[in-house]
């Protein structure tokens, strides 16, 4: 079983921010998978299915961003997951614009949501695929996170999240080294 959270947060007015890359990321492999994400379970918005003989389960925490461990911890202990079966999705302001990361394991770096997931699971040994959303030149780095992308950043971020869920149909597939190899840069 493999278990693919994008991170956000809940609500209308989060919809589509650079914050929220996780859960639209998650939005475009329900489409692919034909998972309708629809079930609320685990302090999440959930959606199972399967893909190539393998069970998926794609999940929107609904804590707001920096308590996303609560409902990844409960996932993870119900199934008994394999750390190497957790996937997690989202936005990086470290990474450059337009761009993934993929890392097998590692620090949360400055995200808050990844923080808490690593806190409450005391692991950070589980494959995730950072979203380059840009830096702020100056100003609020919340207020940054929280704006919708521009006119001209709508292609490049719309390819990068097309990018994004292949590259975790990818870490399903043939692995997370090869994943690497073919999305990150």
């Amino acid at each position: 079983m493999y278990v693919i959270v994008g991170l956000g947060n809940p609500g209308r007015q989060y919809q589509h921010t650079r914050h929220n890359v996780g859960f639209d990321a998650i939005d475009i492999l329900s489409d692919k998978l034909s998972i309708r994400v629809d079930k609320i379970k685990y302090k999440a918005v959930i959606g199972e299915g399967n893909y190539k003989g393998e069970k998926i389960m794609l999940v929107k925490p609904q804590t707001y961003m920096n308590l996303s461990g609560e409902s990844v911890m409960k996932i993870c202990n119900y199934y008994n997951l394999k750390m190497e079966n957790l996937i997690v999705i989202y936005d990086d302001i470290d990474t450059d614009f337009g761009k993934l990361r993929i890392r097998k394991k590692g620090s949360a770096g400055t995200h808050n949501g990844m923080r808490n997931i690593i806190y409450l699971l005391q692991k950070d040994d589980f494959p995730r695929v950072r979203i380059g959303i840009g830096k702020p030149e100056r100003g609020d780095l919340k207020d940054f996170v929280l704006r919708r992308f521009g006119k001209e950043e709508s292609d490049i971020i719309s390819d990068c999240l097309e990018r994004a869920a292949q590259s975790v149909l990818s870490i399903i597939e043939e692995g997370a080294d090869k994943a690497m190899n073919q999305f990150n840069g």
